[in-house]
């Protein structure tokens, strides 16, 4: 059986998205899911995803990601607090107010990330998401986003 992730149930509306969307073919197209309290994203850089060191991610990539994973937690995670499922309604789109990355240790390229986020907070139309970044079982970077609902109008 194949696992729906969260970005499968995006509307098309907000599905375009660079990192998370997957009607955008040029895009990152992450693909979050839970895993238990947790939700879970394996991603592998491209060679051109190379930072300023060979053999090492560019941050901004790892930034990316994160946020991106950080809205896909937010918009299951509001669901699951009202009692609904993924399959209930189209997921509500959250963007970011706030993104803070601290970087551990240099990602290694070639590797499959791990990234996995926590909802330390919701309150009305804010999540406040945790999210760390591994490869190979090590963290190389740790984020937390705080994510806001757009409303019902996209605007």
């Amino acid at each position: 059986m194949t696992v729906r992730v969260f970005q499968d149930y995006y509307p098309d509306e907000f599905a375009h998205c660079y990192g998370c969307g997957r009607l955008n073919k040029e895009g990152l197209q992450i693909k979050s899911h839970w895993d238990g309290k947790e939700s879970i994203c394996h991603y592998t850089p491209m060679p051109h995803h190379t930072g300023g060191f060979p053999g090492y991610v560019y941050g901004g990539l790892i930034a990316s990601l994160i946020d991106c994973h950080a809205a896909a937690t937010a918009s299951a995670a509001k669901l699951r607090d009202e009692g609904l499922s993924l399959e209930d309604l189209p997921l509500p789109r959250f963007v970011s107010a706030s993104l803070k990355v601290d970087f551990l240790k240099p990602t290694p390229m070639g590797k499959v990330l791990e990234l996995r986020g926590m909802v330390k907070e919701i309150k009305n139309r804010k999540i406040i998401v945790s999210v760390t970044v591994s490869a190979e079982g090590q963290i190389s970077a740790k984020g937390e986003v705080v994510m806001v609902q757009l409303p019902e109008s996209g605007k």
